[in-house]
C-alpha cells in the first residue's frame, strides 16, 4: 500500500472529557469521507479511495478512571464520594477493555486512523500499538513484552509475583477508524493503582519508566522516542499537523 503520512498533535494537558469528544469529532469526519464515497455509485468515484486523514495524538489527564464497555465496576474500589474527595473523575466509555486510570506524567496516545489504508486487523493492530511501547522501553534497556491472552505491555510477564504492567491498550473502530488507544507510565504516580484493579486483572502489579530506572525522565524525551517508534512500526511519515 501507498505509504500513509499521519498528522501529529500534542495535546498537553486536557481534561478526558475534551479529549474524548476531540477523537469523536475526527473519527465521526473520517467516517462521513468514506460513507460519501463508497456510497456514490457514480462511475467516476468507482474504486475511488477516500481522503480520509490520519491522527496520532499525545496527551496527559487530570486524575481519571475510565472504564472499558465490557468492564466490570466491582474493579473499582472506590465510590462516587470518595472518588470526589481525593480528585478523581470516573467515566464509562465505549473502548474495549476493563478500568485503568490516566494522570499526569503518563503518555496517553490517541491514534486516530484509518486502518483501510494500512490493513483490516484489529488484533494486528493492537499487536502493534503494543510494538511502539516495546521498541520505546528497549532504548531504556528494558525488555517490554506481551502477556499472553492480555492486551497490553508488561515487564516479566511469565515470572509468577513478578509481572508488572507498564502500559494499557484499549480501543474502539467504527469503519476501520479507530479511537482511544495507549497510556504508557512515566512518570506516573502509581499510588492511584492502589484504587482499582487494573484492567481488572488480579494479583498483578502496575509500574513506569521512572520506577524500573530508579529516576525520572523527561517525558518531552520519551515523547519523541515513542513518536519515532510509532513511525517505523506503522511505516508512516509522521509531521505535524
Amino acid at each position: 500500500m501507498e505509504r500513509q503520512t499521519i498528522l501529529f498533535r500534542d495535546l498537553g494537558l486536557m481534561g478526558y472529557a475534551t479529549a474524548w469528544e476531540y477523537q469523536e469529532q475526527l473519527l465521526r469526519a473520517n467516517v462521513e469521507q468514506k460513507s460519501r464515497v463508497y456510497s456514490n455509485p457514480s462511475p467516476e468515484v468507482t474504486g475511488a479511495v477516500a481522503d480520509t486523514k490520519h491522527y496520532l495524538l499525545f496527551t496527559e489527564h487530570p486524575p481519571v478512571y475510565t472504564l472499558g464497555k465490557s468492564g466490570d465496576m466491582a474493579n473499582v474500589l472506590l465510590d462516587e464520594a470518595s472518588l470526589k474527595a481525593r480528585g478523581i473523575e470516573f467515566y464509562r466509555t465505549n473502548r474495549g477493555g476493563d478500568i485503568t486510570f490516566h494522570g499526569p506524567e503518563q503518555i496517553v496516545g490517541y491514534p486516530v486512523i484509518d486502518l483501510e489504508k494500512f490493513y483490516t486487523d484489529i488484533g494486528r493492530y493492537l499487536r502493534n500499538l503494543e510494538e511502539v511501547i516495546i521498541r520505546t522501553m528497549a532504548e531504556y534497556g528494558l525488555k517490554g513484552e506481551r502477556s499472553s491472552g492480555e492486551t497490553g505491555v508488561w515487564l516479566d510477564p511469565q515470572v509468577p509475583g513478578r509481572e508488572r504492567k507498564i502500559c494499557a491498550i484499549g480501543v474502539r473502530s467504527s469503519r476501520w477508524v479507530t479511537m482511544h488507544g495507549f497510556a504508557f507510565n512515566v512518570n506516573t504516580d502509581l499510588n492511584y493503582f492502589n484504587f482499582i484493579i487494573p484492567c481488572g486483572i488480579q494479583h498483578k502489579q502496575v509500574t513506569s519508566l521512572q520506577k524500573e530506572l530508579g529516576h525520572e525522565v523527561p517525558m518531552s524525551e520519551v515523547k519523541e522516542k515513542v513518536k519515532r517508534k510509532f513511525a517505523e512500526v506503522f511505516e508512516a511519515d509522521i509531521i505535524i499537523g
